[in-house]
């Protein structure tokens, strides 16, 4: 949602003032060119991990961002059996991972194509892809959803979802549907799960109406497939989320110490002032648009001291060790550089307020060493 890191959306306001531009920026982005492992409770640690191959650090054990330059915006990271699997918006009709054993690494590893796609009606403007380990009809599979549409515009972006054959997240994938909770193809972007303790599966997404972008959630009896009617659980009213227009996209849930967070970016992604928002489910029922509360204030946003703007559309990951959280977020370096292909992937670990809410911080400057997440092995770092 936010994306296009490299793929450059502007996500919606699949508009006629920005359409243009975006196909523009689009021609040149597709002259060059998985999972989700998420960060929610503390994971188990990795039994191993493989020797490094050609990654490269600043300082053993250390890494500065952006790890990710060319479709780099809308990421997920994973970490699986030893390696971080990297995927962003594309703006193009296929999806690349890039794999490294520390997240250092990344910013070197080859991009391999994992799908691509030829039907006219969903074949191009791949953006916001996220990756998830569901068990779903056939057992544990990673499930990548994302949003795409035809060629001629951005007007007819809807959710798609792939199932990888096996347990590797680089595939082969096949596709399995188009998520329609409506039924009537209506514009759709920035999907996300939640699976619950008792097995529930939910879908989030960012549902563009009367002028604003909004948060939908809707109950999933598998991973492509909505039962029941969609809810609406929020609306931007606050100012900091109406910069440019009245944005929420791009969700993604945290789930730690018993508790489920929802991040989600507001603002127009073409500002420099796109960021993040938090929620919090306070009851048991996701489809219960009162059971989720909205926090007063913005959590994470431009540092101009750092140079860093617009940051948004994040995902969370373990540590190696599984006793840190993680966040990839895109961001641009100048305030200018609104919804294109300069935004690249970032990294960098939350912490914990006393209360229990997560502690995102402030984005940190392209010369700041960054350790690698706690756990990672020494051979991966050499």
């Amino acid at each position: 949602m936010t994306r296009i890191r490299t793929r450059i959306r502007t996500r919606a306001r699949a508009l006629p003032l920005l359409a243009a531009a975006l196909l523009a920026i689009l021609a040149l982005l597709q002259t060059g060119g998985a999972p989700t492992a998420r960060a929610d409770s503390p994971a188990a640690p990795e039994a191993g991990s493989p020797a490094a191959g050609a990654d490269s650090a600043l300082a053993a054990g250390t890494f500065t961002n952006p790890i990710v330059t060319q479709n780099g915006a809308d990421p997920t990271i994973i970490r699986y059996a030893g390696y971080y699997y990297h995927l962003g918006t594309t703006w193009a009709s296929h999806w690349e991972m890039r794999r490294a054993t520390t997240l250092g690494g990344l910013k070197t590893a080859a991009p391999t194509t994992i799908y691509s796609e030829t039907v006219a009606s969903r074949c191009c403007n791949f953006w916001a892809p996220e990756l998830h380990r569901i068990n779903g009809p056939n057992g544990l599979r990673w499930y990548l959803t994302y949003s795409a549409g035809v060629s001629a515009n951005i007007d007819h972006q809807h959710v798609h979802v792939l199932e990888s054959a096996g347990n590797n997240p680089l595939g082969p994938y096949t596709y399995k549907g188009q998520v329609d909770p409506y039924g009537d193809n209506r514009w759709m972007i920035d999907s996300s799960y939640l699976s619950m303790p008792d097995g529930r599966l939910y879908m989030f997404y960012s549902f563009w109406e009367g002028g604003t972008q909004n948060l939908y959630a809707v109950r999933m009896s598998n991973p492509w497939t909505p039962t029941g009617g969609a809810v609406r659980i929020a609306t931007p009213t606050y100012g900091w989320e109406k910069v440019g227009s009245g944005v929420n996209e791009g969700p993604t849930i945290l789930q730690h110490g018993g508790r489920t967070f929802l991040t989600f970016s507001a603002s127009h992604c073409d500002t420099p002032d796109y960021k993040l928002g938090l929620m919090e489910l306070t009851g048991s029922d996701p489809l219960a648009a009162g059971a989720w509360k909205k926090f007063a204030n913005p959590v994470f946003q431009r540092n101009d001291a750092n140079g860093v703007y617009g940051p948004g559309h994040n995902f969370f990951f373990p540590s190696p060790d599984g006793k840190e959280v993680w966040m990839a977020y895109h961001a641009n370096s100048k305030a200018t550089d609104g919804c294109s292909g300069t935004r690249t992937t970032r990294a960098q670990k939350v912490n914990w307020n006393a209360d229990g809410t997560p502690d995102f911080g402030t984005p940190v400057s392209a010369s700041t060493a960054l350790a690698e997440p706690s756990g990672t092995p020494a051979a991966a770092v050499r």
